[in-house]
């Protein structure tokens, strides 16, 4: 009987140990090791050699840098590229219009002919890695200030930099690590031809919209198809009629197995930023300032969008990937607050710092190597605390805020080049060229009406939040003399500007002059110098020392524990299982959702939650064909407890076969604190299940040319 019971508690450990997230980043080139025992305790039937080589094609050979900030991977011989629909939203809409509205309708290309190119979106694949460290920092040495380090780390960077890169057609940068205890050196080939080939429509790729944004249970089928071209000879190539389909070094291929409890996940992609191993200090800042103050600006420039674009068809499609921008970390920071301080974040480092202070004490070297970093560490924050929230203003509802201040932001330099007197009109007019492209695209894409009201909202909330001391002159003056209304001063703003009326643009790109008394021009740049002042007098205390020290002993306290970087969009690995989730008492959600909740969330013409009549018919026929699962279902999105971060969009998830399963996506509102702490019971990545892609792909669009093209396993 003791013997059952000992069994049954040991059956018991391994469930729970099972149902655990499992933490980390892991730079998947140093894998060999414990963490390979791991991936291999959970299922891994890959060596590490297959995940991440060099010497011959592997899984990370298919994986790419999407964008300024996705991830995405190849899934054919010839370039076929799939990632997130919210990172392909921006060149859906720019190829959208009213007539061809392919955010509503989505858009196949039914053969490479169709493709259309996008100008400025390039993808990168890494090519090589070295640690460069010792070089890094040679000269460098205790007794220097921050800002003497900083210079000498920035000559030493700028020299392997350019060792490294020579006249080659490659990207080469030199990225820090565990808070400068260690710099990496990482080379990509960048590719600039990438076409878009796929995208579902509205009402499949942005399901759920805000509403369910960073919640689970989700019903989003969250992807876009594109193909990487190259020159005829394979190398690199910006877009021509003669570029060719690239031939992929590695793919992979799409199961149609499905997903159980306790199946391996693998996640390989580019994390944007987290901030795991910083000090209590920096976990208050989000709560108390940085996160509220954020939310305040996005939610007063997110209620005029929402307005405009209810209103105007044309400016929903105007503006369906800015609002999803604005929004998404809107939300997040919501989330992340109210998790933070649910989860006693603050609370547990000051913990951690006082275990930290005992362990340094036990040692006189340890205690004359760390004395005075957490006294640095608060003195710093402090400070910061005068500064944060008017900084924060001053890029959200300032130079970042309305459309037109942002855009005159660009030329900035044309301005300073047009009133020095050392240059002539040739050169002027050079520089003018050069913004007459960008000036045709933001115009295409504009709306004088939102903006306006965009403006004087945020400028109305600029002046009545922030320390009067520290407002930009501009906006004190106007406020203290309109009682805080900015109305009249943007109506007159407006009427005058170059950036808001695209002929005024033009007569003036073809006879640039000073743009000092552009009334927006004027606002952007006092808000800019305002910013400039502010930044100077909060960057007067710093505690990069500190928090490097900080870092630094804490791997030294902590010997046993096998520490993972914090995110810093390189490429990483993690590893996890498919589960469900039990996030507060009483509370369960089960690991897959399914069309029927879908059509259960389905709400006819409403912008979130409608769904294609195509849809419909099939989901009423159950028309799922080899997609649907064992019981008859088709399941729409899985969670697993990856651990993944904003970057890790569209990051595949692999099997232990090497097979792709699922498109990462989101994470969930109960771990929505995961950038700063990792939470181990709750914390889940959102995925797309591959068979809802193929379904989507296959039975609603009918796009045969690309279901030739996957290599589908079983």
């Amino acid at each position: 009987m003791s013997k059952k019971i000992n069994l049954l508690c040991i059956a018991l450990m391994m469930l729970v140990m099972g149902a655990r997230a499992d933490e980390g980043m892991w730079l998947p080139y140093s894998i060999n090791g414990q963490n390979l025992a791991d991936m291999q305790r959970l299922g891994c039937k890959l060596t590490a050699e297959q995940i991440f080589s060099f010497n011959q094609p592997s899984l990370k050979d298919a994986i790419v840098q999407f964008g300024g900030g996705c991830t995405g991977e190849l899934i054919s011989p010839e370039g076929l590229l799939l990632t997130n629909h919210h990172c392909g939203l921006g060149q859906v809409q720019a190829h959208s219009s009213v007539e061809h509205d392919y955010l509503q309708d989505g858009f196949w290309a039914r053969s490479k002919a169709e493709e259309l190119p996008n100008e400025g979106l390039t993808v990168s694949f890494l090519a090589y890695i070295e640690d460069v460290t010792t070089a890094i920092l040679k000269g460098v040495t205790d007794d220097m200030s921050e800002a003497d380090r900083a210079a000498k780390i920035s000559e030493n960077g700028k020299k392997l930099t350019l060792e490294r890169k020579g006249k080659r057609d490659v990207e080469v940068e030199i990225v820090p690590f565990y808070h400068g205890n260690q710099y990496i050196l990482f080379e990509y080939d960048v590719y600039r031809d990438v076409r878009l080939v796929a995208c579902p429509p509205w009402g499949i790729g942005k399901f759920g919209a805000d509403t369910d944004n960073w919640t689970w249970p989700r019903h989003k089928g969250d992807f876009c198809i594109f193909r990487v071209y190259t020159a005829p000879d394979g190398s690199p190539a910006k877009y021509s009629k003669d570029n060719v389909p690239m031939k992929s070094k590695h793919f992979l291929p799409i199961s149609l197995k499905g997903v159980q409890p306790g199946d391996y996940t693998m996640i390989l992609g580019y994390p944007g930023s987290t901030d795991r191993y910083s000090a209590s200090g920096a976990v208050k800042n989000v709560i108390d300032l940085e996160g509220p103050a954020i939310v305040d600006c996005r939610t007063t420039k997110l209620e005029q969008y929402r307005k405009h674009m209810d209103a105007d068809p044309a400016v929903f499609i105007q503006y369906a990937s800015k609002q999803a921008s604005v929004s998404n970390y809107w939300k997040y920071y919501i989330g992340q607050v109210k998790q933070l301080k649910r989860n006693k974040v603050y609370e547990k480092r000051l913990e951690q710092e006082q275990a930290f202070r005992q362990w340094a004490a036990q040692d006189k070297n340890r205690k004359a190597k760390y004395d005075g970093i957490f006294d640095e560490m608060n003195n710093y924050w402090n400070y910061q605390s005068k500064y944060q929230k008017a900084l924060i203003y001053h890029r959200e509802a300032g130079w970042h805020g309305g459309e037109a201040v942002s855009f005159a932001l660009r030329f900035r330099r044309i301005n300073s080049v047009i009133e020095s007197k050392d240059n002539s009109q040739k050169i002027i007019n050079a520089h003018a060229n050069g913004l007459k492209k960008a000036a045709q695209d933001f115009f295409k894409d504009y709306n004088k009406a939102l903006d306006r009201d965009v403006t004087i909202a945020l400028l109305n909330l600029f002046y009545k939040d922030v320390n009067p001391a520290q407002l930009p002159a501009t906006i004190k003056k106007v406020g203290d003399k309109n009682h805080g209304d900015f109305t009249a001063f943007v109506d007159n703003a407006f009427a005058k500007s170059i950036f808001v009326d695209q002929a005024k643009m033009e007569a003036w790109l073809n006879n640039p002059k000073s743009l000092s008394k552009d009334p927006v021009y004027a606002l952007m740049y006092d808000i800019l110098q305002s910013y400039w002042n502010l930044s100077d007098q909060a960057e007067k205390v710093e505690c990069g020392r500190a928090n490097r020290l900080y870092m630094e002993g804490l791997m030294e306290m902590q010997k046993d524990r096998n520490f993972y970087p914090d995110a810093n969009f390189t490429m990483r690995l993690t590893y996890g299982s498919v589960q469900d989730c039990q996030p507060a008492d009483a509370i369960t959600y089960n690991y897959i959702t399914t069309l029927d909740g879908v059509m259960a969330k389905y709400k006819p013409g409403n912008w979130e939650f409608d769904v294609p009549q195509d849809l419909i018919k099939l989901w009423e026929n159950h028309d799922y064909g080899r997609y649907a699962d064992k019981n008859g279902d088709l399941v729409v999105n899985f969670i697993t407890t990856n651990d993944i971060t904003g970057g890790n969009s569209g990051s595949p998830v692999i099997d232990a076969q090497g097979n792709l399963i699922g498109l990462a996506f989101d994470g969930n509102w109960e771990a929505m604190s995961g950038d700063i702490a990792f939470e181990n019971e709750v914390q889940r990545t959102i995925c797309m299940d591959m068979r809802y892609l193929l379904f989507i792909i296959d039975k609603m669009a009918n796009a045969q040319n690309l279901m030739q093209e996957l290599k589908i396993v079983q």
